[in-house]
């Protein structure tokens, strides 16, 4: 069997929302194919660009924002980096001006109605996030490349799916959880220990730590901005966000001007149980809320499910004493091992194995995550996971509307606390005695979305898309 090396660092990347197959993906998708235009010598012979999207890129594109993303990514802008508050004015630019300035350097004709076309009834075999870029050359040649978004905001290129750019030899070589366990055993360190000398392969400790902290602070502030920002939804369907008003009625009057001081008074209102699991669903619903807005978020392992490690996360600082460096970064050390493990043996795309993929991976890597930094052992942890995953078996991907708002929202705040009851679970239990291993639950989950109907993968033809009619006011 090959080995794939995936980091930490392609299980959580910062990106914008709704969605990191979606939006995320197809806007890699299109700088790849601008880059190969430049590497090639085609950049400035390009004419014009068509782009076709396929199965659930089509059928859930307009609500997920993946038009937008692609000329984003066609116009050099990078997720990372661009400024949120010019994201709306570069699209009508292009809308107005109807021209696209390829790569940020070559300007072209285009107009997203005409050039970017929905296939409904079209799907291609590999994956059912599929989308085929073609630019016609000034002398009537063309050059075409066709991606796959394939969950995550991980993209592959069609004819080198099985190249995976990040191959290398790593010390503690891992496709499943037998292999993590076994070196786990062998050598007696942690989860964590482990998967940090495996992230030496790729670079500096120091480096890891640092990309850690940063990815943590994107998350801590994606939760302080959705804790912080009222309204309503874009999307049309009216959706009023909620953290806003919860984080209120946490906090009373108090004041505070930043992050830390925000924490500080949350952590000095103590730890009745009600307390808590109002703090849990305010922190992952502020992240999803800002993920629905086309706010920036990191993928956990996914946009649609970035709620759920951020708000564990969070409670984990506020209630249990995680309040430090080391702890943090062994939580997401420990959490992207589990989501590496789910990736290779299952599937992290909801277009493939509908919410379970999302949510289930998530709450799963969560809760692997807070029983090894309360204290738990190695198999304790991956039992936490095995727990987390096989209660959210088979659970259907249905947006309403094709946006990431209605039940996707909601669904962290559940995944969160899933994850932390998991967690408990495991720590007050035997492995010796489950029935059930982490691997079995990969295979189950896998199994389940080979066999669950195509409308509940992130089609919204299917579920609670069908049967709550749009403009539906949120309950």
């Amino acid at each position: 069997m090959n080995q794939e090396s995936i980091s930490i660092f392609d299980i959580f990347k910062i990106g914008i929302g709704p969605s990191s197959s979606h939006t995320l993906g197809p806007w890699r998708a299109a700088q790849k194919f601008t880059n190969f235009l430049k590497e090639n010598n085609f950049l400035q012979q390009v004419e014009s660009v068509e782009v076709l999207l396929y199965g659930s890129l089509a059928k859930t594109g307009l609500g997920h924002g993946t038009g937008i993303a692609i000329q984003l990514g066609l116009s050099g802008e990078d997720p990372i980096t661009l400024n949120l508050n010019h994201l709306n004015s570069k699209i009508e630019d292009i809308s107005k001006m109807k021209k696209i300035l390829l790569a940020g350097i070559h300007e072209i004709d285009f107009i997203a109605a005409e050039d970017i076309e929905f296939l409904y009834q079209e799907s291609l075999p590999y994956h059912p996030n599929a989308l085929t870029f073609l630019a016609s050359l000034h002398n009537g040649n063309h050059q075409a490349k066709t991606y796959y978004s394939v969950g995550g905001g991980f993209v592959e290129e069609e004819g080198e799916l099985k190249k995976n750019q990040h191959q290398i030899i790593l010390p503690f070589p891992i496709q499943k959880a037998a292999d993590l366990l076994h070196w786990c055993r062998s050598t007696g360190m942690s989860i964590s220990e482990i998967v940090m000398e495996n992230e030496n392969a790729w670079r500096t400790e120091s480096l890891t730590k640092n990309g850690i902290l940063n990815i943590w602070e994107v998350m801590s502030a994606s939760i302080y901005k959705g804790c912080h920002t009222k309204g309503y939804l874009p999307g049309g369907l009216n959706v009023t966000r909620r953290a806003f008003e919860m984080n209120k009625k946490i906090v009373d009057d108090s004041i505070y001007h930043n992050n830390e001081e925000w924490l500080r008074k949350i952590k000095s209102k103590g730890n009745e149980f009600n307390y808590i699991l109002d703090c849990v669903s305010c922190f992952a619903l502020a992240v999803n809320e800002e993920n629905a807005s086309f706010g920036r978020v990191v993928t956990a392992p996914t946009n649609g499910a970035a709620g759920v490690i951020p708000a564990v996360l969070q409670y984990f600082i506020a209630f249990c004493d995680g309040d430090s460096e080391e702890k943090i970064i062994q939580f997401l050390l420990v959490a992207s091992e589990i989501g590496s493990i789910f990736k290779k043996g299952a599937t992290i795309s909801a277009a493939m194995g509908g919410c379970q993929a999302e949510i289930g991976v998530s709450s799963a890597m969560a809760a692997a995550a807070l029983t090894e930094c309360m204290g738990g052992t190695q198999r304790q942890a991956m039992m936490a996971a095995e727990i987390a995953m096989e209660h959210h078996l088979g659970m259907t991907c249905d947006p309403i509307g094709g946006l990431v708002q209605i039940p996707c929202i909601e669904r962290n705040a559940m995944g969160s606390i899933k994850a932390i009851t998991a967690s408990q679970l495991a720590l007050q239990s035997a492995p010796d005695y489950a029935k059930v291993s982490l691997d079995g639950i990969v295979k189950t989950m896998w199994d389940t979305a080979l066999d669950m109907n195509s409308k509940y993968k992130e089609t919204s033809e299917g579920g609670l898309a069908v049967n709550i009619p749009l403009g539906l006011s949120e309950c």
